[in-house]
């Protein structure tokens, strides 16, 4: 029996594959919601359209592909699996970087002005800050980096 490889999609956009005994196997724990993304753990999973998986025979020519064709959908699927890879790596560094700071919630303007004038003690700090006391901060000389809600996300952490 072969693995069925299907390409799957977390709610936050991960691009993930998953392998299957066939589509059963994986119907079955979908229903369950066994399925979850490797990179946030979410078990909010769909299956995307992909592709089927070609194999290189000595006579491609007689499955309707050509040797270049094969040659690209390879190709293809390499890059898939590094792409994913990447941003799994990537938000794996955001995560550890967003575990690194302290949370000081709407208190963000305030207290980046006191450790910016020395007094509070010098630490990464993340917040909630409108677009006004951003503007204000960068103003003063005060370096701020906005991120994306979802890397605050309490899934990431």
């Amino acid at each position: 029996m072969g693995l069925k490889v299907f390409n799957l999609q977390c709610d936050s956009g991960h691009l993930f594959e998953g392998w299957f005994g066939s589509h059963e196997d994986y119907d079955d724990q979908s229903r369950r919601g066994l399925i979850e993304c490797p990179v946030c753990q979410s078990k909010a999973v769909e299956r995307m359209p992909s592709a089927p998986r070609i194999a290189k025979s000595r006579d491609s020519s007689s499955h309707g592909m050509s040797h270049g064709a094969s040659e690209t959908a390879a190709m293809m699927a390499g890059a898939s699996e590094e792409l994913a890879r990447l941003q799994a790596q990537i938000l794996k560094q955001f995560r550890e970087f967003v575990q690194s700071t302290e949370d000081v919630g709407t208190q963000f303007a305030s207290e980046a002005r006191r450790i910016h004038e020395g007094e509070a003690e010098a630490r990464p700090i993340r917040g909630i800050a409108t677009a006004e006391e951003r503007q204000e901060l960068q103003e003063e000389g005060i370096s701020v980096v906005v991120l994306p809600e979802f890397l605050l996300d309490d899934r990431l952490n």
